[in-house]
């Protein structure tokens, strides 16, 4: 499928399906509704969430066995791409995060959970009867994932859960909540000292909740104003012995202490899923300046026929061209249990690229690209946050690029 003036996909016909329900559903259930959940902070209506369940959006990572469409080879990761490209294209805070949080827990739960948990929760998850939240960062810790604070206890038949997450997206909504906790007291132990927990709660809509477990724990949050990015809300979560049953611990007892390496499984696919988006918004962005260029004339001509638009318009189209081809290719390497360092770079790359993108299409515009009355204003400050969540460009470039770099030269 040709993509509108950035090029072919280069992708097998089976994925022109793909990206043709995701696009039409885009267009119409998630792009007339796009600015006005921006431009009033609104959360995410229901029936998007209801559409995307009837396409299917939320099983794309659930295996077959447990309910949901992913058949374990190499069209799995594809078809992740492209959905979550065409949904970013009609808002990256409406749609392009919808299958980001329920694609975390999958992967956590199929690497470690047990078969009474992944019959549980996959099925559900894939239908979207389970509306998913994740909550990993906090206020003092946020790529340093490995020195989290709150902690979970052994508090009769199951666990006491204290402390403060932040950033925890869709968590008013979600009623399923993927929770990174220190279940080992000992700190000297790390990483190795976390635990992965699937909290209940009732979905709230607004900005703000309070929930009483009915034996004496609490549950607060708060939603954190934003730039960009809107309509999922991101909230500051606070646990006062708050109590989860036993078997809300992923892997039960053999789980304990890998709570780490569960959700990392999640987190690196999580970064190829963000370099998706990246290229899905720089789309829409590019499309855009590209209309109004045609449309608006300075000097008795088009603003597309000047040399200067046309040169910004070519660059831009090879970045998104470059970009969506990485994140294919880094699907691929993924599909074959490779590709974590790639999945690093690739967010790295296209998520600043979409920056300057974006950037280049609100200039095409003009006056009017700064002002709300035109989507590139929402497409400009939503790629703002692309090069901060799902690892921050500093510390994937120094933890994790340049890091794994120098390892393997060390080895050569």
């Amino acid at each position: 499928m040709m993509k509108k003036g950035t090029g072919p996909a280069h992708l097998d016909d089976e994925f022109d399906l793909v990206r043709d329900t995701f696009h039409r559903f885009a267009q119409d259930k998630i792009r007339p509704v796009a600015e006005h959940i921006h431009r009033n902070n609104e959360d995410i209506p229901e029936s998007i969430l209801q559409g995307m369940a009837e396409i299917g959006g939320f099983g794309l990572s659930v295996p077959e066995e447990y309910g949901g469409f992913a058949a374990g080879g190499e069209s799995d990761y594809l078809a992740m791409c492209v959905a979550t490209e065409e949904l970013s294209w009609g808002s990256l805070g409406a749609g392009g995060a919808l299958i980001t949080r329920p694609e975390i827990l999958t992967r956590a739960i199929v690497r470690g959970g047990t078969e009474e948990q992944k019959h549980g929760w996959l099925p559900q998850i894939a239908s979207g009867e389970r509306i998913v939240g994740v909550m990993v960062t906090e206020p003092d810790f946020g790529s340093d994932v490995a020195g989290v604070n709150v902690m979970a206890t052994p508090d009769g038949d199951g666990w006491a859960i204290n402390g403060v997450k932040t950033w925890c997206t869709f968590a008013g909504r979600a009623d399923t909540l993927m929770l990174l906790a220190r279940t080992d007291p000992d700190r000297s132990k790390g990483h190795r000292g976390l635990s992965v927990f699937v909290v209940e709660k009732p979905p709230a809509p607004g900005h703000s909740f309070a929930f009483e477990d009915g034996l004496g724990g609490k549950m607060e949050g708060r939603a954190i104003d934003t730039l960009g990015y809107r309509g999922m809300h991101s909230y500051e979560v606070a646990f006062d012995n708050w109590h989860v049953p036993a078997n809300a611990l992923i892997g039960g007892e053999s789980g304990l202490g890998k709570g780490f390496y569960f959700q990392m499984e999640g987190f690196e696919n999580g970064r190829l899923q963000t370099a998706a988006r990246a290229v899905g918004l720089m789309q829409a962005a590019f499309e855009a300046g590209l209309a109004y260029s045609l449309d608006r004339r300075v000097f008795g001509k088009p603003v597309f026929d000047y040399q200067l638009t046309k040169a910004k318009l070519a660059r831009m189209a090879a970045l998104i061209c470059a970009g969506r081809q990485f994140s294919y290719e880094v699907s691929r390497m993924m599909a074959r249990g490779e590709g974590a360092l790639e999945a690093s770079m690739v967010k790295a790359y296209v998520c600043r690229a979409a920056e300057w993108v974006t950037r280049e299409a609100m200039q095409l515009h003009g006056g009017m690209g700064y002002a709300e009355e035109y989507a590139v204003s929402r497409y400009f400050v939503d790629a703002r946050v692309l090069s901060i969540f799902e690892g921050a460009d500093e510390t994937l470039c120094l933890r994790v690029i340049a890091r794994r770099l120098t390892e393997q030269a060390l080895e050569g």
